[in-house]
């Protein structure tokens, strides 16, 4: 993990964020609420990279995220990496996208909590969303944010209010598709905001 911490640190000067291999900026406490943080324990965030608007209008981060399930007598680690944008430009219902599954689908026939959109069936095929205020949740994903999605494949997103996260489930991205993940990220907030 070192060598890792030494590329990430490296990235971020090239992106010309801050870097920080301990979470000494407070990321777990901004982002505990999301259902990815809710999963295991011994929770860890680190190799942070922080990007901030003069003002602290739009914050950026991506950084590693790593949590253990334990089940009796075995534990297992995961790792991932995560994009985090808390922005006062964003005004985004709560809700939750993932990559759709067979038991989704099935839940689907059963017409169990899964919105889609029926103008972009590639998306409803592809994902599976969900939130409380179903309304509000189809204006946030208007056609340039499910286009995006429809191209882009196999994600995570969650959103409330200024916040918002984006991530593949259990994929450490290597450093050098960092930066393309920043760029995945800041042109999907630019569609979102």
């Amino acid at each position: 993990m070192r060598e890792r911490a030494y590329h990430m640190e490296a990235i971020a000067k090239r992106l010309e964020m801050e870097y920080s291999e301990e979470d000494e900026w407070g990321m777990m406490e901004l982002v505990r609420d999301f259902r990815l943080f809710r999963r295991g324990g011994r929770k860890r965030v680190f190799n942070i990279l922080r990007y901030s608007t003069p003002l602290d209008e739009v914050k950026v981060s991506i950084f590693d995220y790593r949590f253990v399930v334990s089940t009796g007598k075995s534990a297992r680690r995961y790792y991932q990496t995560v994009f985090f944008v808390q922005s006062k430009e964003l005004a985004l219902p709560e809700f939750w996208m993932k990559p759709e599954g067979f038991f989704h689908k099935v839940g689907n026939l059963l017409g169990m909590g899964d919105i889609n959109f029926e103008e972009h069936p590639e998306f409803s095929d592809q994902y599976y969303l969900s939130g409380e205020d179903e309304e509000l949740i189809r204006h946030t994903f208007n056609k340039d944010v499910l286009h995006y999605f429809t191209v882009e494949k196999n994600w995570c997103l969650e959103g409330v209010g200024y916040y918002f996260i984006l991530y593949k489930r259990n994929v450490l991205f290597p450093p050098n598709r960092i930066r393309g993940m920043f760029e995945k990220g800041v042109e999907l907030w630019k569609r979102l905001a």
